[in-house]
């Protein structure tokens, strides 16, 4: 389940419960179809809220990264709760600058 605000041309997506294979589809579309109407500067994607995530919460971070990379914006990742912080270390994310 995501939540989105919008606001001086940063459009804030504040995801919950959990993201896996099975929902992970229907989130990247929701993001990405107001991504590429809004065109925002920043897309920050809040993980406060999140209580699980599997490779698939990796690959939405990557995705959404080369979304707002072609839009000529970029991503933030805020919020990661300590749970998740490993695997998203263990995945390389962290070298892409988007963790806050």
């Amino acid at each position: 389940m995501i939540k989105t605000e919008y606001d001086k041309n940063v459009i804030t997506v504040f995801l919950s419960g959990e993201i896996d294979h099975n929902n992970a589809g229907s989130i990247r579309s929701q993001i990405d179809g107001q991504a590429e109407s809004l065109h925002p500067k920043t897309l920050t994607l809040d993980f406060s809220k999140v209580s699980f995530m599997d490779s698939s919460g990796i690959g939405l971070i990557m995705g959404r990264y080369r979304t707002m990379s072609l839009l000529g914006g970029n991503l933030r990742v805020v919020n990661v709760p300590k749970r998740l912080e490993k695997i998203i270390a263990l995945s390389g994310v962290g070298a892409l600058g988007v963790l806050k």
